[in-house]
């Protein structure tokens, strides 16, 4: 089976393709390689992919043409979506970033599908998507229709892109709302990446809302793990659906939207209280308050994920968050 997935260099998606890679799938990948964060982290996860089993194409989402091409040249079976412009503070920042990469850009992915016969699209959504929603722990079933940041918008959109597609053309879709994904390889501009550098330097880490946040961290290898089962699972037509009492996270096309989290949201305070443990240094803390685009807890309801593919994220934080030290001062040569 082939395999194209976007944003190959990418937190998650280097650790997917690394994991169908040895079970002997065939890998396209695709990434910009762009300079949101640094372009050797990118590089680096890149290099660990490269067996004769995987192909990189350096491209944009964004331009229609060249992902065309690329379908067309490798008529990949499933497509998995993991590209996108990400970060919540960012899009307050730079909107027009966030349509061209996950508006723009995800229609051609669809556009691609559906013109080359692709058996399925898994692409990533986002736990922010539930925006102003506080009834926890979140559910796929709730409606998620006050987004708090443009970020989320987009992902939102993504999810009624998807299911237009799901609809008129029978293009078997599966969103996946992913919570606060950290551990090794990961992205610098989140929260685990950033108190341990400002730890291990002597510099005060930033703790929004004054340390009263909740979030459900999930460890990478989970969230791989999900998406690998997934890929066995193509979405049917829920034949309950009604338009009478529509669900959000199903439907009467082959559509689905899944949690990925790891049902046990986490206090920021304990969170970093794991760091300083594993570094055995003690975090100068700089308290502030919330963040627009940002909210107070995330906690994922699962039991769809756990019914559908017999598997549910359990690495606890502080495996998880020593995993990562681990990885970041072997990756960065630290001493401390």
């Amino acid at each position: 089976m082939k395999i194209l997935i976007t944003g190959s260099a990418g937190f998650i998606g280097s650790h997917l393709a690394k994991k169908l890679l040895e079970s002997n799938y065939s890998v396209i990948g695709i990434d910009n390689l762009n300079n949101y964060y640094d372009v050797n982290l990118k590089r680096s996860r890149l290099s660990f992919l490269e067996t004769s089993n995987f192909h990189f194409e350096k491209a944009n989402l964004e331009n229609r043409d060249i992902v065309m091409s690329i379908f067309e040249k490798y008529k990949p079976d499933v497509v998995i979506n993991l590209a996108a412009q990400a970060g919540v503070r960012y899009s307050l920042e730079n909107p027009h970033a966030y349509i061209d990469s996950n508006i723009v850009g995800f229609t051609n992915i669809l556009e691609a599908c559906r013109h080359n016969k692709v058996d399925q699209l898994i692409y990533a959504s986002s736990s922010s998507v539930y925006g102003a929603n506080t009834s926890l722990p979140f559910s796929v079933h709730d409606n998620v229709d006050h987004p708090i940041s443009l970020y989320a918008a987009t992902k939102k959109a993504n999810e009624l892109m998807a299911h237009t597609y799901s609809h008129l053309y029978g293009l078997p879709t599966t969103g996946l709302r992913f919570f606060t994904v950290y551990g090794p390889w990961g992205r610098p501009d989140m929260a685990l990446f950033l108190f341990t550098r400002a730890i291990i330097n002597g510099e005060p880490i930033k703790v929004f809302n004054n340390g009263k946040m909740m979030r459900d961290f999930t460890y990478v290898d989970d969230i791989v793990e999900s998406i690998y089962r997934l890929i066995q699972r193509k979405p049917e037509p829920n034949p309950e659906w009604s338009g009478n009492n529509p669900d959000p996270g199903t439907s009467y096309a082959p559509y689905k939207i899944y949690n990925i989290g790891n049902n046990s949201p986490v206090n920021l305070m304990e969170f970093i209280s794991a760091i300083e443990e594993k570094l055995g240094i003690e975090a100068k803390k700089e308290y502030l308050p919330l963040q627009a685009g940002d909210v107070p807890a995330t906690y994922a309801n699962v039991e769809d994920l756990y019914r559908d593919i017999d598997f549910r994220p359990q690495t606890s934080i502080k495996e998880g968050v020593g995993k990562f030290i681990d990885w970041y001062i072997d990756y960065y040569g630290v001493k401390l």
